[in-house]
């Protein structure tokens, strides 16, 4: 289920609402401030963190991200899709306001009341609208990268080296994917390419004879 959501600026983290709810969260709300702190408008738009028994969900949206805590078990594509509606409903709200000067933290509060509203509805996987979601392909949640937390806080790994890494990722898959269509076709070339030149050499000889003699 989805345990806790917080949305916050990109540029210097200010969070602009937040749900009020499971107080036992605060350490993995620590760790959600972290996360705020070292995003950058170059991170990944899209990114699972697995920590303990939870996994943030996060998608970055112009300039505001948008972060859900929730279970391991809970189902990926339904996480998104919840961060889906917040974003369409927040930027339909407040999306003219994010970016003025002086704004002060929890500036949206007033959102928590959409927040509870559209995690009620999220929270049983069972529901028939969200067994529906799960077999609707709102989005290839497969391709989005999953880090894990410990490396983002010990190891010293940043968003946007995640970023980085799955961009040469994509590089490395489209040269491999053009290196396989070369060595297909090199395989062709080996495989048709004598019996084509032999079948055109006798067209050659056929033609010549037919208007020579």
């Amino acid at each position: 289920m989805v345990k806790t959501t917080i949305i916050a600026r990109i540029s210097d983290g200010l969070p602009l609402a937040a749900s009020m709810d499971d107080e036992q969260l605060a350490e993995y709300k620590g760790q959600a401030k972290t996360i705020f702190k070292r995003l950058s408008p170059n991170s990944e738009p899209r990114c699972s963190i697995e920590s303990g028994k939870y996994v943030f969900h996060y998608i970055i949206e112009g300039s505001v991200c948008y972060l859900c805590i929730c279970d391991q078990s809970y189902p990926r594509k339904l996480a998104f899709s919840y961060l889906e509606e917040l974003v369409k409903e927040f930027n339909m709200s407040y999306g003219n306001e994010v970016d003025k000067p002086g704004l002060r933290p929890y500036a949206f509060v007033k959102f928590d009341t959409f927040m509870q509203k559209t995690k009620r509805i999220y929270q049983d996987t069972r529901t028939q609208s969200n067994l529906s979601k799960l077999n609707e392909d709102l989005q290839d949640v497969t391709r989005i990268m999953t880090k894990n937390m410990e490396d983002l806080l010990w190891r010293g790994d940043s968003l946007d080296r995640m970023s980085t890494i799955s961009g040469e990722l994509k590089d490395s898959a489209k040269m491999f994917k053009d290196k396989a269509r070369h060595l297909n076709l090199q395989a062709l070339y080996r495989k048709y390419g004598p019996p084509a030149i032999i079948a055109l050499v006798i067209l050659f000889v056929l033609l010549v004879r037919y208007y020579w003699f």
